[in-house]
């Protein structure tokens, strides 16, 4: 068992100061258990490792302090956490070069646990040979190289990314490591987030699938795509070819994106600003807070399988509502764009002509069947027979007109009653209707 910090029954409450911290963040190695302070028993640590005993004073080490900065940048980053803790979650702009691999952390943690620090430090050292050393200290160079303004982490800049950053110095690269490691970006990013959804206004556009909201989003400007952010359409059908993020990374990613709207509204000459200084960790997250609203597409909790961070949700709960009309011609077009033009187009990119085909051809059907419990059977056989026939046609023809019955149906028996259901809950929070041209201008004057 990998060694971890005391964490409660549901890992994902884990509490701090008042506030949750995620299980990537319960969870860490004995690479970052030992003390970044410790002095490690050098007799013990073989020559692959014989730079640790100099890692002991933190002050020798070239850090980077301003995690707003390194964001706001888009600064290149290498994580040298194992494979596992980076899929968990990971900063934006990271790319995963690890110290140890997730086999090797195992059992680094295991003999921690059960010998000591000592004994965990003599293990790793064994567990990297030469060979394996020279490999992965190419790639670390490979990446410094690529990215002279790079910057490294593991999971609270411990050991890990100082073994890391030594190696790279005996071979002459320079490659400064975060300041607190992913623990500590992660809880500034939490802060932030919950900062910076406070002082913003949001401003939710919704209207019926295929309205053409994403699009909207997009001109509006002062907007954040959720829906790619979060890889995913937001409909029953909304699946990608590309995996969605996990909720970390998708909360990670939305925090930079408010950050840099925040930024450019101050960069702006003719922006409205409304004095309102506020930090988060002791960092100045904004001087001044923008008058001008943040405009996102009216989501449910749940954009695939990515859930929207509670903040946000509460602060859209609460949001004004602008209302997108589109005619039905309109919204046929649009849905055919995205889930027959689109869709196919990836998966033949992916796969190839016929293979490519096909595998959108089940993605449809299945996606179809797996809404038939609420769309009903009638109406899920009816549109099974649309479906297949716009299929036929499309492949053996290379005619695309059979689909428009098909979405026209989808459209006015499932997704239409759905949202008149839910748009009736949010009446009291409408302020304005119109079509797209006449939500730019109603948006101009907010």
């Amino acid at each position: 068992m990998i060694a971890k910090l005391e964490t409660p029954a549901n890992p994902d409450s884990v509490t701090e100061g008042g506030s949750r911290l995620e299980s990537d963040i319960a969870t860490h190695t004995v690479a970052d258990t030992v003390s970044a302070t410790a002095e490690p028993n050098s007799a013990l640590v073989a020559p692959v490792f014989k730079s640790v005993a100099a890692l002991s004073s933190k002050q020798s080490t070239h850090t980077v302090t301003d995690y707003r900065a390194l964001l706001l940048a888009g600064t290149p980053l290498m994580d040298v956490r194992a494979p596992v803790e980076f899929a968990r979650g990971a900063i934006p702009g990271a790319v995963n070069r690890p110290l140890l691999s997730d086999e090797e952390r195992h059992q680094v943690g295991i003999s921690y646990k059960l010998d000591g620090q000592n004994a965990a430090i003599k293990l790793a050292a064994g567990l990297i040979d030469d060979t394996e050393r020279e490999r992965r200290l190419t790639q670390w160079k490979t990446f410094a190289d690529a990215h002279p303004k790079g910057a490294l982490y593991c999971f609270r800049g411990g050991l890990r990314s100082r073994i890391v950053q030594q190696w790279l110095k005996d071979v002459g690269v320079k490659l400064p490591l975060v300041d607190g490691g992913y623990k500590a970006m992660r809880r500034w990013i939490i802060d932030t987030l919950e900062a910076l959804v406070k002082h913003h206004r949001f401003v939710l556009i919704a209207g019926r699938t295929g309205s053409g909201k994403t699009l909207l989003i997009k001109q509006l400007g002062r907007s954040i795509d959720l829906e790619g952010l979060a890889r995913h359409r937001g409909s029953s059908f909304g699946q990608m070819l590309e995996l969605q993020p996990s909720n970390i990374d998708f909360e990670n990613a939305l925090t930079v994106a408010l950050l840099r709207l925040d930024e450019s509204v101050h960069l702006a000459a003719d922006s409205t600003v409304v004095s309102a200084e506020y930090t988060v960790c002791g960092n100045n997250i904004s001087g001044e807070v923008s008058g001008a609203c943040v405009f996102l597409e009216d989501e449910a909790r749940l954009i695939g399988k990515v859930c929207l961070p509670d903040v946000l949700r509460e602060a859209m709960q609460r949001a004004p509502i602008a209302i997108l009309e589109t005619p039905m011609a309109s919204r046929i077009d649009c849905c055919f764009d995205d889930y027959v033009t689109d869709l196919l187009s990836r998966y033949q990119t992916q796969l190839g002509g016929q293979a490519g085909f096909n595998a959108y051809a089940v993605n449809h059907r299945s996606n179809l069947l797996r809404v038939q419990r609420r769309f009903g059977a009638e109406n899920t056989k009816l549109a099974m027979t649309l479906l297949d026939k716009a299929l036929d046609q499309h492949q053996r023809a290379g005619d695309t007109s059979g689909y428009a019955a098909f979405i026209e149906l989808m459209l006015t028996s499932y997704y239409d009653p759905m949202y008149d259901y839910q748009l009736s809950g949010k009446a009291q929070r409408i302020e304005f209707t119109g079509d797209a041209a006449a939500i730019v201008e109603w948006a101009g004057s907010r």
